[in-house]
């Protein structure tokens, strides 16, 4: 929509936009924004503004707290959620101190890592398709104390309201049940205009759409987003969950792209549709395994041998290891197959060879998008670099293998927790620190974070199933 800072300026005017809304992405992946009304916004504002960076989890220390946010004029968009008309404006971080864009700033990781891979010379475009799957439920209730840990979430569509006496209306019985939410119709698919709503606020926004459904899980949903180069890609999941999390709430309800929410069902996803290209040309497209080439091939199993690795970045969260379990279309093998969806990575039936990728099916919505697509960039390119051979297809119903079976086949499995996955990334990290893409500070830095925030408040605290099989030792 607009090419540099002169051009945002004439589109806010032809809007009569009243405020500015500048955004920028932490470690975890969650947006910040700061707001400036129209009037103190000039061309040379565009250029940089100031924020206190040691106000941010993990990034800059209080003595050294200046930094900029640098607007990027070609991501603007009308927020279609505030009273006021508001200009969003993606912005990358800068580090005064060191002249250089801010090594800890996910979206300024990702250009590097696209930098990269145009320099080694393989390709000059990467596309990513994330499918991010989403819960809409009623409501959350949580607690988090010393002598307690508890929390209750609410669905009308929630197979535990079956004998619920509803208020002010009646228990219509339809509901779609556990693992029964793949594509029925309403009564039982009762969030249709709710989705639909989301599509009309995305396609507001600028972004495209294709297929809108009901997941399988109950009160889960699934919106399909046209794929886009990395940077594109990664903007677009966090507009998509701004939107779907805000048009949620607009109607009373509360969204989570969480990995595993319900006990039992199954739980959300980011599958990631990836290809490199080069001059316009698709470098997937070959003679190999389902049309695939040697350059594909080797992609995968460069990503399918880091996986474990790779899972610091895109399985981000300790929730993410409780979805990676048999049984729920999670695949946790490494392994790679033709349609086959228990494996890790899939080879989707396209037609044409623009269409020709590799889906991997372990991401989750807890991670990062630009630290993820990064991680999986590089892991890919050392494949590709070092010829890295994924192994034979895995047809089989993988989610059948027993363990045994598995350790015989000499499979490898994604890690069982996010200790275990940061670990073996931090074994691994000279794959990622090629190009200086990530740098040793910032994977020290998100080690200690996670382990901070995440790893050890989780490992500390008592679970209540705990209490039923260790209470009375």
């Amino acid at each position: 929509m607009a090419k540099n800072a002169a051009e945002v300026i004439a589109f806010a005017k032809a809007n009569k936009i009243l405020f500015y809304d500048f955004r920028f992405t932490d470690i975890k992946g969650a947006w910040h924004h700061v707001s400036y009304h129209v009037d103190s916004v000039g061309e040379d504002t565009l250029k940089g503004l100031p924020f206190d960076g040691s106000s941010i989890p993990a990034w800059q220390p209080i003595d050294k707290s200046d930094m900029q946010l640098i607007p990027d004029p070609t991501t603007i968009f009308l927020d279609p959620f505030t009273a006021d008309p508001t200009l969003v404006v993606f912005c990358d971080v800068w580090d005064i101190y060191k002249n250089q864009p801010y090594e800890k700033c996910p979206r300024s990781i990702a250009k590097k890592a696209v930098q990269y891979l145009q320099s080694s010379g393989i390709g000059d475009t990467v596309y990513f398709g994330p499918e991010n799957e989403f819960f809409i439920f009623d409501g959350l209730k949580v607690r988090d104390a010393i002598n307690i840990q508890y929390y209750e979430l609410e669905s009308s569509e929630g197979i535990w309201n079956s004998h619920t006496e509803m208020p002010g209306s009646i228990n219509t019985g339809h509901r779609p049940g556990t693992k029964g939410g793949y594509f029925p119709v309403a009564p039982v698919d009762s969030q249709v205009d709710l989705r639909a709503d989301i599509v009309k606020t995305l396609h507001k926004i600028g972004m495209e759409t294709f297929v809108v459904h009901h997941e399988v899980a109950q009160a889960q949903g699934e919106i399909g987003v046209k794929f886009g180069t990395l940077i594109e890609a990664a903007d677009n999941v966090q507009k998509l969950k701004y939107v779907v999390k805000n048009v949620a709430h607009k109607w009373g309800k509360t969204a989570t792209f969480m990995p595993k929410p319900l006990y039992g069902d199954n739980g959300n996803g980011m599958h990631c549709h990836q290809s490199i290209w080069k001059d316009g040309k698709n470098l997937f497209a070959g003679n190999g395994y389902q049309g695939l080439s040697d350059i594909a091939l080797h992609y995968t199993g460069g990503v399918l041998k880091h996986g474990k690795t790779v899972a610091a970045w895109t399985n981000a969260s300790t929730n993410s290891y409780k979805r990676l379990l048999p049984g729920f279309e999670a695949p946790a093998i490494l392994a790679y197959s033709a349609q086959n969806r228990s494996a890790c990575a899939r080879i989707p039936f396209v037609s044409g060879e623009k269409a020709k990728r590799v889906e991997f099916r372990f991401p989750d919505s807890s991670a990062n998008p630009y630290l993820a697509f990064s991680a999986m960039l590089m892991a890919g390119l050392d494949g590709i670099q070092n010829k890295i051979d994924p192994g034979p297809p895995r047809e089989e119903d993988l989610f059948e293998l027993t363990l045994d079976e598995i350790r015989e086949k000499g499979i490898q499995q994604m890690p069982h927790t996010l200790r275990e996955a940061v670990e073996h990334m931090l074994a691994g990290k000279e794959i990622f620190k090629k190009g200086n893409v990530f740098t040793e500070e910032f994977i020290q830095t998100y080690k200690a974070y996670k382990f901070e925030t995440e790893i050890w408040p989780w490992e500390g605290r008592p679970h209540p199933f705990e209490f039923l099989t260790t209470y009375s030792c």
